[in-house]
């Protein structure tokens, strides 16, 4: 198993591998570091997503967790970036329950990179976040990505705000 601790604006994370693909995000710092090449490139693309200039991840992603949490989670993958959409909107559209959506939310192995955080309760409300830090985490990553949505700054993702806005009907 591949595993590199970086530094981030949220604190220290946890990268870890399987030598072909990115398998988990994680907060803390390991003892000690094992990075493949993966996990440098997932580095290199987060400390870019944190200065505001990449908006869409490109890396190969193995999240353990079964078929229903797998779908739920290629679904946040792809609601644009500063862009949410709902766990109601997500239940319909995967034929389940809002619940079942939250729970494959807080399992979500890879957080950050497979945007759990751009998911919201109706009306809004920011409803939970699993990683460190909590709703704070949360808040500050829709704030980053609203700040920087729409910049053109990176050639990758769509930061285009029509895409957002209909995305966020569901």
């Amino acid at each position: 198993m591949a595993r590199l601790s970086i530094d981030s604006p949220l604190g220290p994370l946890m990268l870890t591998g399987d030598g072909s693909a990115l398998t988990s995000v994680g907060w803390g710092r390991f003892d000690h570091d094992e990075p493949d090449a993966v996990l440098v490139e997932t580095a290199r693309q987060l400390e870019a997503y944190f200065a505001g200039r990449l908006q869409r991840f490109d890396l190969p992603l193995k999240p353990a967790g079964t078929a229903f949490r797998r779908s739920v989670w290629d679904a946040m993958l792809a609601i644009p970036y500063g862009g949410t959409a709902t766990y109601g909107g997500m239940a319909k559209m995967l034929g389940s329950g809002p619940r079942a959506v939250g729970g494959a939310c807080g399992a979500n192995p890879i957080p950050i990179v497979i945007p759990c955080h751009r998911v919201l309760a109706s009306g809004g409300a920011p409803g939970g976040y699993s990683g460190h830090g909590g709703l704070d985490t949360k808040a500050w990553l829709l704030a980053l990505e609203r700040r920087h949505a729409g910049s053109g700054e990176s050639g990758r993702g769509q930061g285009n705000g029509a895409a957002a806005e209909q995305f966020a009907l569901l």
